[in-house]
């Protein structure tokens, strides 16, 4: 008997797709994948993307309860939590949200996510470009590598506290940052979103 399940995509822009005009960002590589293995006979597995640009963890804690109301399988849901690249950027040298508060809203949003979901994946922080690490964008924000290390270890033991699951973006990008993040030096090209659609499709093959 096929089963349904949902995966909620919990993010920002990098999670929506942003600087992605050929296949949509990861999440939609991904939703494409499952919704081919369905026509072949696999499970149902629906993915919501729930990315939106420019929030951070305190936006994600307003919107989360009533999205996870709104979309919950009886027969399962998977739920994946990608925050921080605009957490840790500094404006007028103040985070956005800085690292204790981070903690704390994760730990939050993992609370939330517990009700919905057995399987919970949290997922780290990109690297930025070398041009644009400590300098300001013409947003007025600034982020550094050095920070990102910080924000993804956070994350990291936030999902072993937890025992969640931990997805390392951050590593599969790394080697060829340069090549693999578009123009701004935040977002990924299609490039690095396809990198992190083919991490991610051996998580999400295990349920269909």
């Amino acid at each position: 008997m096929k089963k349904m399940i949902y995966g909620l995509f919990f993010g920002d822009s990098i999670t929506y797709g942003e600087y992605d005009g050929v296949f949509g960002g990861w999440v939609d590589i991904l939703k494409r994948y499952a919704l081919q293995q369905f026509h072949e006979g696999k499970n149902e597995l629906i993915l919501f993307n729930l990315g939106i640009g420019g929030e951070t963890t305190e936006g994600l804690l307003k919107r989360m309860p009533y999205e996870l109301a709104a979309r919950n399988s009886a027969e399962g849901n998977i739920i994946f939590i990608a925050y921080g690249a605009n957490d840790l950027a500094k404006k007028g040298g103040i985070h956005m949200v800085n690292p204790d508060q981070f903690r704390s809203n994760i730990n939050e949003a993992v609370h939330h996510a517990k009700q919905y979901a057995h399987d919970i994946y949290l997922v780290n922080i990109l690297p930025v470009s070398q041009k644009i690490d400590g300098i300001e964008s013409a947003a007025g924000k600034l982020r550094t590598n050095e920070e990102i290390l910080v924000y993804n270890q956070i994350l990291k033991d936030t999902a072993s506290e937890h025992s969640l699951h931990y997805v390392d973006f951050y590593t599969a990008v790394l080697e060829d940052k340069e090549i693999l993040l578009s123009d701004d030096g935040v977002h990924p090209n299609e490039k690095g979103y396809g990198i992190m659609a083919e991490t991610a499709i051996p998580i999400i093959e295990k349920y269909l």
